[in-house]
């Protein structure tokens, strides 16, 4: 009797032991998946903890249990991100000089951005030499030395047909300079400037029917009659020609004055602002360009047309005439009067060195063009409407890229009201089975709602190797899906840490640069039949950019013109009935499409501060599981 109580103390102890035993094999049990999430090794020494790896405390094994999880910590930015994120908001464009805005990103965020500071001009578009092209009016009875008549204006773009120019959008020449992509051999822009009634009459039919852009620079005050002199066009004629995707409509100040150097403060920020706000208004459209009267401009009238958001502005001189490449800065970028046709014949050249080899009328290019190797999420955002092989592509780039998954299917201004996205394109594809829900095809990560939702394991073993989307506050990254390793927000912050939005696409349309054939369409239903496709991927300077066609037009086709257009990868979203395209609240495309419940869009940079910088007018409400 006397050894019971030992007994009873060692069996208490031993079962101590077994409880604390099985605990810790619980325990270890438990934290296994995360582990094996980390692709940890028990035989390697341990790492210091990162903080990044903090969105894995949200709930304890991800991988082994999906579910609709919140992801409001991968929107609690560290200190050193928010700084970045700060300093890269700050404006590019201040002070007393063009040259000072050269000095805010230093010169490693230029290399690894690809593209150089705005507003100067890339080093790689120094080496083109691009000829922007000066009209005024055109009309039957010639007034002054450079007017023209319709017969001469005609000649003149059947010869540089003749000569192999090929006529660029002012858009395009835009992304050169910023970005030092490479052009068609003989590139030209063609302006026109004031707002005649020959621009109309005459001009406007010569552009349709050789299906070449222009650049039209106007003044209200001459459209509203306020200028009494020459011929001018009226607001019905010019919202004719706005409506065009060949012609792109600039601001030429409000009453053009002679010289606005010579304006006060306050006239000239009425010259400058005033014409671009009635211009948006009566057209409908953004002004992005504005054309100084008669070039006069120094750094304060050039300060002034940056502080109301032009991304671009034209100048002209009397004598010594410059290639685009080499102007001063996008603010005052240099023009040639058409007289110069003939010389420029022979040295018009795009930059790019077919074969390696240089063009015979240019020097050898002693580096190599600049690969893009980051991304620009600071970019301001820009309409393109592109003409392509006899195929319409809208093309909107710039900004920062999120995604928007809305409680219910809805037109895409209705989805982007309230927040502060200034454009968006319709996203991945969504269940037709579940009337009016936002039930979506594979995993789903959205800044809208902030939850991760896997989708249903039974249907996405159909998704592998389609390409996966993640972003982040500064890079996008396109992988192929697969099923068994992306499906928790443990496999999406895996591949990407820090990712904020993520979700899977159709198919590749360009890849590394290259548009895809056929045979990487696998099984992927009417790839090769002719729809209206809606698009989205990151261009040859690192920014984003959507897209719809207008068009009936095949993936394969698409990946080809996309890659023209400069995109370095870009993705298939949902297409036929759902393809939707809105910029500033208006849809951009001819129909009523399908309602969606997703959405790409793009942030304007002042708007993008933060890690999870989308704006939502109230709470979106949970979204539906992908297994309902």
């Amino acid at each position: 009797m006397g050894r019971e109580p030992g007994l009873k103390r060692f069996r208490l102890k031993r079962l101590n032991t077994l409880l604390v035993f099985g605990l810790v094999s619980f325990l270890v049990g438990l934290t296994m998946p995360l582990l094996a999430s980390f692709g940890a090794r028990i035989d390697q020494p341990p790492l210091r903890f990162s903080p990044n790896l903090q969105v894995f405390n949200v709930a304890a094994g991800l991988d082994a249990f999906p579910m609709n999880t919140s992801s409001d910590r991968l929107c609690q930015a560290g200190a050193s991100l928010a700084e970045q994120a700060d300093q890269l908001s700050l404006s590019l464009f201040h002070g007393g000089s063009l040259g000072q805005s050269a000095s805010i990103l230093s010169q490693a965020g230029v290399t690894q951005l690809a593209v150089a500071p705005w507003p100067t001009i890339h080093p790689q578009a120094v080496q083109a030499r691009v000829p922007v092209l000066m009209y005024h009016d055109v009309l039957e009875t010639p007034q002054v030395s450079f007017d023209l008549l319709p017969a001469q204006f005609e000649r003149q773009l059947q010869e540089l047909a003749t000569h192999g120019f090929t006529i660029i959008s002012v858009d395009r020449l835009i992304h050169h300079l910023r970005s030092g992509a490479a052009l068609p051999d003989k590139p030209v822009v063609l302006t026109l400037d004031d707002g005649y009634l020959g621009h109309f009459q005459y001009v406007y039919p010569l552009l349709q029917k050789y299906r070449v852009p222009a650049l039209l620079s106007v003044f209200p005050d001459k459209v509203d009659g306020k200028i009494v002199g020459r011929s001018t066009l009226s607001w019905e004629q010019l919202k004719i020609m706005a409506a065009d995707p060949l012609i792109t409509i600039a601001s030429h100040s409000l009453t053009h004055p002679a010289d606005l150097r010579k304006l006060d403060d306050q006239q000239l920020t009425l010259e400058v602002k005033e014409s671009k706000r009635r211009l948006e208004e009566k057209l409908g459209i953004p002004i992005h360009y504005f054309t100084y009267p008669a070039g006069h401009y120094d750094d304060r009238i050039a300060q002034a047309v940056a502080n109301q958001g032009y991304i671009a502005a034209f100048t002209m001189r009397d004598n010594g005439e410059q290639f685009a490449g080499a102007s001063q800065s996008l603010l005052a970028i240099e023009r040639f009067g058409q007289s110069n046709l003939e010389r420029l014949l022979t040295q018009a050249w795009g930059g790019a060195q077919p074969s390696g080899e240089a063009s015979p009328t240019i020097p050898a290019v002693s580096q190599p063009p600049v690969k893009s190797t980051g991304f620009d999420f600071h970019h301001p955002i820009t309409v393109e409407k592109h003409r392509l092989d006899n195929q319409a592509l809208t093309l909107i780039t710039g900004g920062r890229p999120v995604t928007i998954h809305a409680h219910t299917r809805a037109q895409l201004p209705e989805i982007l009201s309230g927040t502060n996205a200034a454009a968006a394109v319709d996203g991945g594809f969504f269940s037709l089975k579940y009337l009016n829900s936002n039930v979506m095809v594979g995993p789903i990560l959205s800044q809208s709602t902030r939850q991760f939702t896997p989708g249903n394991p039974v249907e996405i073993a159909r998704l592998n190797n389609r390409p996966l989307v993640l972003i982040t506050p500064n890079q996008v990254k396109f992988v192929p899906f697969d099923s068994n390793r992306h499906n928790s927000l443990a496999g999406f912050y895996q591949t990407l840490p820090g990712v904020t939005d993520g979700f899977v696409a159709a198919a590749w349309l360009v890849k590394d640069g290259q548009a895809q054939p056929a045979s990487t369409f696998g099984t992927l239903f009417d790839f090769d039949a002719r729809r209206h496709r809606a698009f989205w991927g990151i261009n040859q300077a690192g920014q984003p950019v959507i897209g719809v066609s207008h068009t009936m037009i095949d993936s394969i086709q698409l990946g080809q013109l996309l890659q023209q257009s400069g995109l370095q990868n870009a993705v298939m979203l949902d297409s036929g009935a759902s393809t939707s395209l809105t910029y500033q609240g208006n849809s951009l495309v001819g129909y009523q499409p399908r309602p969606v419940p997703h959405v790409v869009a793009l942030l304007p940079p002042e708007a993008s501060k933060g890690i999870c910088p989308l704006v939502m007018a109230k709470p979106p409400e949970s979204p539906s599981t992908g297994n309902p």
